[in-house]
């Protein structure tokens, strides 16, 4: 075996080497960054987008299954996980492990080693039994190459009861429940089966998650079990609601490998089969990773950046392409609740992480994909009755503030995507805007809708009224430009007057030197100055509510307070269509200016979510980009770099990585408009080759640690002042090119500020 172990990695070396003489881009993706502290990523190999997503689960409470920590056993590998989410878990199903000798219980578990992981590559050492795991994958089936180290009593167990986050408690909150398996030995080389699991994050309804594992070496005798209780070559165990699996045993397996593949599917064992014979009808590990990575090239390769930048900087930015791209999931010919040949997508974890720069992020390297994505929404809301918001295990879930994927279709839409019926589209927002979910109001569509409408705010008499409130203001602002877009004035003209709702929670009162915020109103419209917080004692006691009161999650539960996941000060400055209105409210330019400072001088900025992402850029509608570079490029410097831990906070779908990606680019989109915000970008050159052939190049002129400001930009070889630039600029393609100076700029980017829905006409 360790010869065998040695070739392989000699190969890997070569391979790795060859790679890197032919600058492909994929080399400098690192999956173990964001894999410490709260980044939460997944680790294991994946294509892009890809349905199965195999690796070692040695913390069966964390979102990815995985925590760096040596000291930490390793309990099987599981081949569905989600990347960069918080909250309960998902997945972690069709468990299995290599393992040797005696054994007398199902839990089995071991230490690790010796850990590799590249892009599409995980291997480790199990300490206990000596054996090498190996992975790689395809779209939807995983591929395992175990090495062992004796003879004595090699086995590989398929554990159907195991999974991430298990709860004993029925029901319980954000955990997950087992509700069935089954399996079945087909042959001396094939074992199939499924498990049933509910609940996880989203709250969600039963999924199932069928398996067909095939062995290239035969296994000379099997035991499954159910429950406790083992059943020597007993083929079958039929699902009655308990714990099933199979312990396959091989012989003279010494200093040899054992090649399995596992395909997985979510409509039947069958197909899961005809997944395996589909994606890998061969033996041939290598030649399988150098599929998987050439998947990733292909799209790694839309963006090229100077091949002198530092290591550093390009293993940040792929790995920051890379991890956007793997969710949400393409799970089309796998949807188990209606047949159709139309896109299908999961996995949407959630959308109020994301619409933010992953979607738009898609949007610019892979607009096909996009298209597909969006089109799955609209299926979705076709057979669901909504647009999904957290979707996961085929089933909506959980709402956090807005109806976001609203914009995600005006996104779409003002860019230009062609392939999708905005008239539909339309429709479901206007879905989402007029009928309340009823029922259960956290899992779909708008909660808290009827006092919107009727009030023009969501009151106190609903939990996250204040985030709601500024959300649903942007997605009635989506949904007017969608409707103006497909000659529907009427509710153009009904939903543009309604974003400005926003205002009706604005306070003019001052706090930290700054005047004016969001904040709550109960539904007699009268300011709410306190709020209930249950003292140590048991006894009730009111504090006060300010702009910085954070009464989640120890007056109220995480998800019941005033404002989700942020403050007031951070929310306040949420107003992503009408900025130039929000600085009138604050008191004009140079308030605004001492505002933003406050923000983020005193820390009340959180880096780490999503809530704040676009207000480092917002110095930009007061004609001072230079300021937005200094706090980007502070963020960046301080926060992000190509260490384990070097994400601030849950990747959440690729959302905290998309953000980087696009600000090392020089560019930031406005979810849900036409055009990018234009900053100092990390490389003196950076090329779009864009799906539709045509190049879009950025260079910085001089740009160097000293020289970090833009003191002139040209479009095309022509002077171009404004501090943004449209999305149809880009895609017909071109040159925009910096001067970069030591000095900020007294002129650029002063002048045209990005547009801002109070600038403009309504048309009547």
């Amino acid at each position: 075996m360790k010869k065998s172990q040695n070739s392989f990695f000699v190969c890997l070396t070569l391979l790795l080497q060859y790679l890197f003489l032919n600058a492909q881009n994929h080399r400098f993706v690192d999956p173990m960054i964001g894999s410490e502290g709260l980044g939460n990523v997944f680790v294991g190999p994946s294509c892009p987008y890809g349905m199965v997503k195999p690796g070692p689960d040695n913390d069966l409470n964390a979102n990815s299954g995985f925590t760096t920590d040596l000291n930490k056993p390793i309990y099987g590998f599981s081949q569905v996980h989600v990347s960069g989410t918080g909250g309960g878990a998902k997945y972690g199903n069709v468990s299995i492990m290599p393992i040797s000798g005696d054994f007398e219980t199902i839990k089995q578990e071991s230490l690790r080693e010796n850990e590799k992981v590249a892009l599409g590559y995980y291997s480790a050492l199990l300490k206990k039994w000596k054996i090498q795991t190996e992975i790689t994958t395809s779209d939807r089936a995983a591929f395992y190459r175990f090495g062992f180290d004796s003879n004595s009593k090699n086995a590989v167990k398929i554990d159907l009861g195991r999974y991430l986050d298990e709860s004993i408690i029925p029901d319980g909150r954000e955990a997950q429940q087992f509700v069935g398996s089954q399996v079945e030995v087909i042959s001396d080389t094939e074992v199939r089966g499924y498990t049933k699991i509910r609940g996880g994050w989203n709250n969600g309804s039963t999924y199932t998650v069928y398996f067909s594992a095939v062995f290239e070496q035969p296994f000379i005798n099997f035991s499954t079990w159910k429950g406790e209780t083992f059943f020597p070559n007993e083929k079958n165990q039929v699902d009655n609601g308990k714990k099933t699996g199979a312990m396959l045993f091989f012989e003279n397996l010494a200093n040899k490998t054992l090649n399995m593949k596992i395909g997985i599917s979510f409509i039947s064992s069958l197909k899961a089969r005809e997944n395996i014979d589909k994606e890998i009808p061969h033996w041939d590990f290598k030649k399988e990773l150098a599929e998987t990575q050439q998947k990733w090239e292909n799209l790694l390769q839309r963006v090229e950046v100077e091949k002198e930048a530092s290591v550093e900087k390009k293993t940040m930015f792929y790995t920051g392409l890379y991890h956007t791209m793997l969710m949400p999931v393409d799970r089309t010919g796998e949807n188990p609740l209606w047949e159709n040949d139309s896109p299908y997508y999961d996995d949407f974890y959630a959308i109020w992480d994301t619409y933010r720069s992953s979607s738009p992020l898609i949007t610019l390297l892979d607009p096909k994909r996009e298209i597909d994505i969006v089109n799955a929404m609209l299926q979705i809301y076709k057979r669901d009755g909504y647009l999904p918001e957290a979707r996961s295990g085929n089933a909506n879930g959980r709402t956090q503030g807005g109806s976001n994927a609203e914009v995600v279709i005006a996104d779409a839409f003002v860019k230009g995507l062609e392939g999708i019926n905005y008239k539909l589209g339309l429709e479901a927002m206007m879905k989402d805007a007029l009928f309340p979910p009823g029922g259960n109001e956290e899992k779909e569509g708008r909660g808290g809708l009827v006092d919107y409408n009727r009030l023009g705010y969501v009151s106190t008499d609903y939990v996250r009224s204040g985030n709601r409130t500024l959300e649903y203001s942007y997605n009635d602002y989506c949904l007017a430009i969608v409707a103006k877009g497909t000659k529907r004035k009427g509710e153009y003209w009904r939903f543009i007057k309604q974003s400005d709702n926003w205002q009706n929670l604005w306070r003019d009162i001052e706090d930290n030197g700054s005047r004016g915020f969001i904040m709550p109103k109960d539904s007699n419209k009268k300011w709410v100055d306190s709020i209930q917080c249950a003292a140590t004692n048991g006894k009730i006691s009111y504090v006060p509510y300010t702009p910085l009161a954070q009464d989640w999650p120890n007056c109220v539960c995480w998800w019941c307070g005033v404002f989700y996941e942020a403050s007031s000060w951070e929310y306040s400055l949420s107003v992503p269509h009408d900025v130039a209105m929000l600085i009138k409210k604050t008191g004009g330019n140079e308030a605004f200016k001492k505002r933003l400072n406050t923000l983020f001088d005193k820390k009340f900025y959180n880096v780490a979510n999503e809530p704040s992402f676009l207000s480092p850029n917002l110095y930009h509608w007061i004609g001072r980009p230079d300021l937005s570079n200094d706090r980007i490029h502070q963020i960046i410097d301080e926060n992000y770099n190509s260490s384990r831990n070097g994400i601030p906070g849950n990747d959440d779908s690729g959302a905290m990585s998309s953000w980087l990606a696009f600000h090392m680019m020089g560019l930031y989109p406005n979810a849900g408009q036409s055009y990018y915000l234009i900053n100092s970008p990390y490389f003196k050159q950076t090329v779009i080759h864009q799906e539709n052939g045509k190049d879009f190049t950025i260079k910085a002129k001089n740009l160097s640690d000293k020289n970090k400001y833009i003191k002139s930009v040209k479009l095309n070889g022509k002077a171009f002042e404004n501090a943004f630039i449209e999305h149809s600029d880009i895609v017909t393609g071109g040159v925009l090119e910096f001067e970069m100076a030591a000095t900020p700029s007294k002129t650029w980017g002063t002048k045209q500020v990005p547009p801002s829905k109070s600038d403009q006409a309504i048309e009547e």
